[in-house]
C-alpha cells in the first residue's frame, strides 16, 4: 500500500480541517465562514510546521472572482438612492470613515500594530477587499485580517442582538440565510462571467497595479452589469473555492510569534472595535433625531462593516432596505477608493 508524501498529507489535512471548520461555523451562523474556516486551518498548519504553498497566480485569480462578486452585489438602484439624498449619505459615510481612521491612528500611535497595518485593519467595511489590498500597500496582511474579521464577527453579533431587541427572537432567526453549495447554474452567463474574470486577471498581470485583479475585475463587472450587457453568474462553489484560496494564503503566513502578538493585542483591538460600534450607534441616533429614520434602519445603515450580514438581516426585517444597502454600498465604494490614500497619509504623519 502506497503512503502519502508529506506535501500531499499536509494538503489533505488542510482541506479536511477547512471543511470541518466551515461546517461548524456555518452551523453556528458565524459570518465569513467560507474564508475564516480555511484561514484558521492554514494558521493551525503553519504554526505546527506543516507547510503548504499557495500559488500566487491562484491567489490573484481568487481576487478577480471576489472583484466580480462585489460588482454583482452592487445594484444599480443604489446610485439613484444616494444621488437623491446625497448630503445625508456624504455626512454619514465620511463620519464613519473619519472615526475609524482616528481609531486606527490611535492604535498605531500606541503601537498596538504598526502604522499602516492599524489603519487598514480599522477600515470600516469591505473586509475581504481591505485584507487583499493591504498587502499591496505594505501592511501586514495577517494582522489586518485579524482586525478586520474580528470586527466583522462583533458587528454581526451586535446587529443580530439589536434586531432581536427591535423585532423579537423569531424574526431575528429568520435573518439567517441558508447556504447551498451547488445551486442551479445558468451556463452561458457563467461562461461569460468566467471570460470577464479572465480578462480582468490578464489585464492586471499587464498593468501590475496594487490589488489589480480585484479592482480591475470589479470595474469591468460594474460596467457590464449597470449597462445591461450581462448579468454575472457566480455559483457558490466558485466563491467558496476563491474564499478558501484567500483564507489559506493568509493563514499559512502566520507564525507562532504573530499569533502570540495578536493574542496580546486582542483586548485593545476588541476595545477599538466596540468603540467604533458605539460611535456608529451615536450616528444612528442622530439619523433618528434629525432625519426621521426609524431606529433599526438607522443602526443597520451605519453599522461598520459586515455588509453581507447586514443585508441578510435587513431583508428579513421591517426596515428601509434600500436606504440600508445604499449607505453600506456607498461607504464600501468610498473605503475602497480612499483606503490607500488614508493609509499612506496616516503612515507618513506617524513617520514624522
Amino acid at each position: 500500500m502506497t503512503t502519502l508524501t508529506p506535501i500531499w498529507r499536509n494538503w489533505l489535512q488542510l482541506i479536511t480541517l477547512s471543511l470541518l471548520l466551515v461546517v461548524v461555523m456555518e452551523w453556528l451562523h458565524l459570518p465569513a465562514a467560507l474564508l475564516l474556516g480555511p484561514m484558521f486551518a492554514g494558521i493551525f498548519l503553519a504554526i505546527n510546521g506543516r507547510p503548504v504553498t499557495i500559488n500566487k497566480q491562484g491567489f490573484s485569480a481568487a481576487q478577480a472572482v471576489v472583484g466580480a462578486m462585489i460588482a454583482h452585489a452592487i445594484p444599480p438602484s443604489v446610485f439613484g438612492r444616494i444621488a437623491a439624498d446625497w448630503p445625508l449619505f456624504v455626512v454619514c459615510i465620511f463620519s464613519v470613515i473619519f472615526a475609524s481612521a482616528i481609531l486606527g491612528w490611535i492604535m498605531a500611535k500606541l503601537q498596538v500594530f504598526p502604522g499602516s497595518t492599524a489603519i487598514w485593519g480599522s477600515s470600516p467595511g469591505a473586509a475581504a477587499a481591505m485584507t487583499i489590498m493591504a498587502e499591496s500597500f505594505g501592511a501586514d496582511v495577517r494582522l489586518v485580517a485579524f482586525m478586520q474579521y474580528l470586527r466583522v464577527m462583533v458587528v454581526a453579533l451586535v446587529a443580530v442582538l439589536v434586531t432581536r431587541l427591535g423585532m423579537g427572537a423569531e424574526s431575528a432567526e429568520h435573518a439567517v440565510a441558508t447556504f447551498t453549495l451547488f445551486a442551479p447554474l445558468r451556463a452561458w452567463p457563467f461562461i461569460a462571467t468566467l471570460m470577464l474574470i479572465a480578462i480582468g486577471f490578464l489585464i492586471a498581470r499587464r498593468v501590475k497595479m496594487p490589488s489589480g485583479p480585484l479592482l480591475i475585475t470589479l470595474a469591468l463587472g460594474i460596467i457590464v452589469e449597470d449597462s445591461g450587457l450581462m448579468t454575472l453568474e457566480l455559483p457558490p462553489w466558485l466563491l467558496a473555492l476563491s474564499y478558501a484560496l484567500i483564507g489559506w494564503s493568509i493563514g499559512l503566513r502566520f507564525t507562532r510569534e504573530i499569533v502570540r502578538y495578536a493574542a496580546r493585542a486582542l483586548p485593545r483591538v476588541l476595545l477599538s472595535v466596540l468603540t467604533l460600534v458605539t460611535i456608529c450607534c451615536g450616528f444612528a441616533f442622530l439619523l433618528v433625531k434629525f432625519a426621521g429614520i426609524d431606529p433599526l434602519t438607522a443602526y443597520l445603515a451605519t453599522s461598520p462593516g459586515g455588509a453581507d450580514t447586514v443585508a441578510i438581516i435587513a431583508s428579513s426585517s421591517h426596515v428601509d432596505i434600500a436606504f440600508v444597502m445604499a449607505m453600506q454600498t456607498g461607504r464600501f465604494i468610498v473605503v475602497l477608493i480612499t483606503g490607500p490614500a488614508i493609509s499612506r497619509f496616516v503612515a507618513k504623519r506617524l513617520g514624522k
